[in-house]
């Protein structure tokens, strides 16, 4: 087991280095923007610059499977050796897989991204609640032995989101408002910031539900997707402090010089820095 929760490894981190997630996104065209070419060597000359510029800098990453996994096992080992290398620089990895399933599916997932010796052994992992929020138990358990997290799909930005999670359950709250009311239990009794974390969109604009979860909450869509650091307080609130800001595109176009790299992700944490009171 890590010596300490990843709620309180991800508090400490953002404290120490602000609270910047850096989602490291390989899309085709930002490899060409790059000058490199759409296959897995251009992915991993890609990933291996964004780590090599930034992984002692910045407290959390965020690397999108999908566009790894695009390449096949070729693509999986370049997600591997880079989740490898951003932890041996104090960096805390946050894989977004969004993996959703029951029983024993459900551990085979939890064993590969969050047992302490899986194959792609991460501090987080992002899942789907949409099988009922009891098919997430494999991974909560997993994770509580590791000290790992989960951020748990709750309120996303996409626009099809809210035909699910504003939906009403039988027992009245929305979809939203249960898998929020049940991550807030999990988080009852950490002592800080505890290790079960929603994702909402940081470009909803506003929502009823209450986002005080004593958990983090993982806000993508910032930057080049329109979310902007002063709009965070609009739509989380009182649990602003709790946010965890995620911005690729805004970081990633300015590849593939270093230094530009470095400036870019240092600009945008400490606009994120001022807004969220780091």
């Amino acid at each position: 087991m890590s010596a300490k929760p990843f709620g309180a490894r991800l508090r400490a981190a953002m404290d120490t280095r602000g609270p910047l997630c850096v989602g490291i996104d390989p899309h085709a065209h930002l490899l060409d923007a790059w000058g490199l070419p759409d296959t897995a060597e251009g992915l991993a000359s890609f990933t291996y610059g964004v780590v090599d510029a930034l992984a002692d800098r910045v407290a959390v990453f965020k690397p999108q499977s999908a566009f790894f996994e695009r390449f096949g096992s070729a693509g999986v080992a370049v997600l591997e050796q880079a989740t490898i290398r951003l932890r041996e620089a104090g960096a805390l990895v946050i894989i977004d897989a969004k993996r959703g399933d029951i029983g024993t599916t459900m551990a085979g997932y939890a064993s590969a991204y969050l047992a302490e010796k899986g194959p792609l052994a991460c501090d987080a992992l992002t899942v789907s609640p949409y099988l009922g929020f009891g098919s997430l138990q494999p991974a909560i358990d997993e994770a509580r032995e590791a000290g790992a997290g989960l951020f748990v799909l709750a309120l996303t930005s996409n626009p099809e989101g809210p035909q699910f999670q504003s939906a009403r359950t039988a027992a009245g709250p929305t979809v939203a408002g249960a898998v929020l009311d049940g991550l807030r239990a999990l988080n009852a009794d950490a002592d800080g910031l505890g290790s079960f974390g929603a994702v909402v969109g940081a470009t909803i604009s506003s929502t009823d539900e209450n986002l005080d979860i004593n958990g983090p909450l993982l806000a993508p869509g910032l930057g080049a997707q329109g979310g902007t650091a002063e709009g965070l307080v609009e739509v989380f609130g009182s649990a602003v402090r709790n946010v965890v800001p995620s911005s690729s595109r805004e970081i990633l176009g300015a590849g593939p010089d270093a230094t530009a790299l470095q400036d870019a992700a240092a600009r945008t944490n400490d606009a994120y820095r001022t807004v969220l009171g780091y």
